[in-house]
């Protein structure tokens, strides 16, 4: 028994050091969060921006909401990908043996997973999104 119980916790060694290199590489590659956000291009690239084109004017928004999209899904699978390796950890060490930080942290991605899962959700049954507490052009908190 207790030779499976090691087998397993090298296993989830194996599986964590996997998971993060994978976040290495995501965070390193064109599809990190921060590298996508900043591929964006203006309304004006599509045809001049005083101009009457209203199918430009739609492929833009179309453009911008498939940006907005695959920025928000890099963001959720780095957090998703961060958490399964804490959760390695977690588990290699046992959850009571985790560093306060790092519980934080690991309550704070699922915070965070929740609140993305639920606003699509809700963009998907067509209501409006809420706004944060902490930000400050809300007048309510969510």
């Amino acid at each position: 028994m207790s030779g499976d119980l090691e087998k397993g916790m090298e296993a989830l060694t194996t599986f964590k050091k996997k998971v993060d290199a994978v976040l290495t590489t995501l965070e390193g590659s064109h599809a990190s969060p921060t590298k996508l956000a900043a591929h964006q291009i203006s309304r004006t690239s599509f045809s001049a921006g005083s101009a009457a084109f209203p199918e430009a004017d739609g492929l833009f928004a179309q453009y911008h909401r498939v940006h907005e999209r695959l920025t928000s899904l890099s963001k959720s699978l780095a957090h998703q990908i961060e958490a399964m390796g804490i959760a390695v950890h977690g588990a290699d060490i046992g959850f009571d043996n985790l560093d306060e930080e790092m519980r934080q942290r690991f309550a704070a991605i699922q915070s965070q997973i929740q609140h993305d899962s639920d606003a699509a959700q809700r963009e998907k049954d067509g209501k409006p999104s809420q706004q944060r507490a902490d930000d400050k052009s809300s007048k309510e908190a969510w």
